[in-house]
């Protein structure tokens, strides 16, 4: 597992509300349900994302923004729009609303698109944990994704899947959708004059990249700079002075990071688990060493995370305690909800 794979695991839908409207002007909505992930594509026709505090973004056929939460933000036929917006979140394929038919996208006879009409697709990503907030951290509030003046095959897929009824269908938008996401992610940090993460970047060395690698797919190993250069067959000082310039930290630190990252969730997630249990799980077999690392790191004990639910800045962290080699943590998956009125 890379480290971008790694942010990006649970984050996946599973069973999602599938919001898709065609809607002929003047239109607005308005999504105010605070989703930290935000994901709209334009099948057809043209409108705008009007987020607040920021610039407009038109949207043509084939284009996709990412909207970064949780403030809310609006779609709209045009800026300045006479219409009435139309709040817009998790409840808006409710019965009354249009229920499940609408939900998914299926369009009346009576009342098909007209040439100015647009149809959107819209997916709202609920991001929980520490993981996946490391990469929210790493994005603007909207990732704008152009559509290249070509077809695009996931688009063309995710359009015929939607007008369709047949079995199966939501777990095939669920992964179209998935599909759309991380391609996007990706785009936007891969594109000429971009900035995206050092971490990100740092994946591209054959060096840097093969340590990352490591310390993502072992997190629990009892990892010195010796030992993961000896697996990537390199010296010493060379994995360190390429990783600290790449990455812009030590390979100890970066991963005393992570592992505190992992740990959070953990702690969370694993109700019954003792801090000792969790220090092991990311490899620490001394259970004070590993609070001492977490409170350095995250600012607060594991148990009073555990307690509160904190989420502060990191703190600088040094190199970890001679961990226990464990089996790395799993994380579970993340579901998705998104519902646009029809």
């Amino acid at each position: 597992m890379d480290a971008f794979g790694d942010l990006l695991r649970g984050m996946r839908a599973q069973g999602s509300l599938f919001g898709s409207s065609t809607l002929s002007p003047p239109w607005a909505l308005r999504f105010v349900d605070g989703a930290p992930l935000t994901l709209c594509t334009v099948l057809t026709g043209t409108g705008w994302i009007v987020p607040e505090h920021r610039p407009p973004e038109r949207l043509g056929a084939g284009e996709t923004v990412i909207v970064r939460g949780p403030a809310p933000f609006t779609f709209v036929d045009e800026v300045g729009t006479r219409a009435e917006p139309v709040a817009c979140g998790e409840h808006c394929a409710t019965p009354e609303q249009g229920g499940t038919r609408h939900r998914l996208g299926w369009n009346d006879t009576d009342d098909a698109a007209g040439d100015g009409a647009t149809t959107l697709i819209v997916g709202a990503y609920p991001v929980r944990g520490e993981i996946s907030r490391r990469l929210l951290d790493a994005l603007p509030v909207v990732v704008r994704v152009d559509s290249g003046g070509g077809t695009d095959p996931v688009l063309d897929h995710l359009a015929a899947e939607v007008a369709a009824d047949t079995p199966g269908q939501q777990v095939v938008l669920d992964r179209l959708l998935d599909w759309l996401l991380v391609c996007a992610l990706r785009d936007y940090f891969d594109r000429p004059g971009g900035e995206p993460p050092a971490w990100y970047a740092a994946q591209r060395d054959p060096v840097v990249g093969d340590a990352l690698r490591l310390l993502h797919a072992e997190p629990a190993a009892p990892w010195t700079v010796s030992s993961l250069a000896g697996r990537i067959g390199v010296s010493r000082s060379t994995l360190a002075k390429r990783f600290a310039d790449l990455v812009g930290e030590p390979p100890l630190t970066y991963l005393a990071r992570w592992r505190m990252t992992l740990a959070a969730d953990l702690l969370t997630e694993r109700g019954t688990a003792t801090v000792a249990e969790i220090a092991r799980s990311v490899g620490y077999s001394d259970a004070f060493a590993f609070s001492a690392a977490f409170k350095r790191i995250r600012g607060v004990s594991p148990s009073e995370f555990r307690r509160t639910g904190a989420v502060v800045p990191e703190r600088p962290a040094g190199p970890p305690p001679q961990p226990a080699r464990t089996a790395p943590p799993g994380v579970p998956a993340l579901s998705l909800t998104a519902a646009t009125p029809r």
